[in-house]
């Protein structure tokens, strides 16, 4: 099954039998707050418009629990979760399609948390709202109630030491900005550097200028550049476990199976006890 669903496709798949479920998970990484601005309102742009029948999720109340220890979006507690999707009409036996603004991140998240907990047929909407092509709504629905329980898997999910032992056995991607990587910049977490033995694979390399997937070949040869394979074990991070749901969608495009780290780089600096890489070499 793809993880991906292009614009064009949708359309089909919206005029037919089984219509997907649509969530819009609009929300930017920000760090206007720290400077006074306002920070991103994900709710208010999608009532100002979004794909007709979408239902709109947070990904800081529904996606994640609150910040703290476990990192700045923690996972979120799976009862809560559940009922949460339940509320916006996710079924197993309906296929979901998840969108945010187009930058992929949230709607990645999304659709890793869906999959992590067993949903059978998810995807991400390639290119996100810019992609689309079609009309508008600010009609906010009211889907009848799903029936999705969760039940997270045993795979596909990282702990810190788990992370920190792949990077020695396996491959372990960062997917931050290069230079946040090195410990050049570090403007949200306590120190800058990344996990001993992380591989720098930034996710913005991941898309094409206009925000959609590059294609599976191209994503293929990059990992497999990188050192990842199909058989071996592949884990990504992040600063807080959204990008980093990004890169896991993207290698899942490729065919590369790979697991998510979710406290990520907010987690792992916040304990002084854990080592810090600095530098472009990963050890």
């Amino acid at each position: 099954m793809n993880a991906i669903i292009s614009a064009s496709e949708l359309v089909d798949e919206l005029a037919g039998a089984n219509p997907p479920v649509l969530l819009d998970v609009r929300w930017q990484l920000s760090t206007a707050k720290a400077a006074g601005a306002a920070p991103f309102d994900g709710r208010a742009e999608y009532e100002a418009g979004h794909l007709p029948g979408a239902v709109y999720v947070d990904l800081d109340r529904e996606l994640a629990s609150a910040p703290g220890a476990g990192g700045r979006h923690p996972l979120p507690d799976v009862a809560e979760f559940g009922a949460a999707m339940r509320r916006a009409g996710v079924s197993p036996g309906r296929p979901v399609v998840v969108y945010d603004g187009g930058q992929g991140w949230a709607a990645a998240r999304a659709w890793w948390l869906l999959r992590w907990t067993g949903h059978p047929d998810v995807r991400v909407l390639d290119g996100g709202l810019t992609a689309w092509e079609g009309p508008l709504s600010t009609d906010v629905p009211t889907p009848a109630e799903g029936d999705f329980v969760p039940e997270p898997g045993a795979a596909g999910l990282l702990d810190a030491d788990e992370a920190a032992a792949l990077a020695r056995s396996g491959v372990l991607f960062d997917a931050r900005a290069g230079e946040r990587y090195r410990g050049e910049v570090e403007p949200i977490d306590r120190v800058g550097g990344h996990i001993p033995g992380a591989v720098s694979a930034p996710t913005t390399a991941n898309v094409a200028p206009d925000g959609r997937f590059l294609p599976a070949e191209e994503l293929r040869a990059r990992f497999k550049g990188l050192g990842a394979t199909e058989d071996g074990a592949v884990g990504v991070y992040c600063g807080s476990g959204v990008s980093g749901a990004h890169e896991v969608l993207a290698l899942a495009v490729a065919g590369i199976p790979a697991a998510l780290y979710v406290g990520s780089w907010s987690e792992w600096s916040s304990d002084p006890e854990r080592p810090v890489a600095v530098g472009p070499d990963p050890q």
